[in-house]
């Protein structure tokens, strides 16, 4: 499973909504990708926010169809324009009357339909906006823009925000600059560059932090022209943080094969 496969399933979990399927293969897929803890914590917060900003209030009358409606119209329309109308059964033994008339069903109906599919990222940040709009009147937009930014641009949005925000810049072996930011307060470190070296189509970059003698792997990322990764793990103030160049996801063993191609102290 992918990472981006794996944001669906964190959609669903932190609503309450997968199938017993779908959370074996999250649970599965968190305890095999601990990095992707963040994720999850993302969500749990906007679900949470959700279920204390809701309040009593019933919607307005008009809200089924305009959720509907959204939906429908969303980026990922095949997969979403379902939930505007009834889903199509699996091919039974006996069919149904032919004359029977369909009968639209309440929203999250609908909604359920869906998610027996597949949970998106659109339509997560599209119920969450729908709640706080019924709720608490904040627009669709900011919500919906937070849903879409990168977990790792957000971090960095916070660090820099953060009163404890320090950065320090290094140099790679070949000459070029990467930044390292960080907030003790919020355990968050991101590196960010847009001169990281390149390397074969089968390699990563890897990601450590060194704790003393003892390397501590901290996520991988792939060559781009502009990198911002987010260290996943335990910082502690004084920690190196340093990248070296691995096999495609990392170093099988869970040390570094190669020569750090560039080290940022944090002390």
């Amino acid at each position: 499973m992918n990472e981006k496969d794996f944001s669906e399933l964190s959609a669903g979990h932190a609503l309450d909504a997968l199938s017993p399927e779908d959370e074996r293969a999250y649970q599965d897929a968190l305890a095999a990708h601990p990095e992707w803890q963040d994720q999850v914590d993302a969500d749990a917060q906007v679900a949470g926010f959700l279920a204390e900003g809701a309040g009593e209030e019933a919607p307005p009358a008009d809200l089924r169809a305009r959720l509907l409606e959204q939906i429908s119209g969303m980026p990922q329309a095949p997969a979403r324009a379902a939930a505007a109308e009834p889903v199509a059964a699996e091919p039974a033994a006996e069919s149904a009357p032919a004359d029977e008339p369909a009968v639209a069903g309440p929203p999250t109906e609908a909604i359920q339909a869906v998610q027996r599919r597949n949970w998106t990222r659109g339509l997560f940040a599209l119920v969450a906006s729908a709640a706080l709009l019924v709720g608490i009147g904040w627009g669709v937009g900011s919500l919906v823009e937070q849903a879409r930014t990168p977990l790792e641009v957000q971090a960095l949005e916070q660090i820099e925000a953060a009163p404890d925000a320090q950065t320090v810049t290094g140099q790679f072996t070949d000459g070029g600059e990467a930044v390292l930011h960080w907030s003790d307060e919020l355990d968050k470190v991101v590196l960010t560059t847009d001169d990281a070296p390149e390397i074969p189509s089968d390699r990563s970059f890897e990601l450590w932090f060194i704790r003393g003698d003892q390397p501590i792997s901290a996520g991988v990322f792939d060559p781009s022209d502009e990198v911002t990764a987010l260290l996943s793990g335990e910082f502690q103030p004084g920690d190196i943080v340093a990248v070296t160049v691995e096999q495609k996801g990392g170093s099988p063993d869970g040390s570094p094969t190669t020569d750090p191609i560039i080290t940022i102290p944090t002390a």
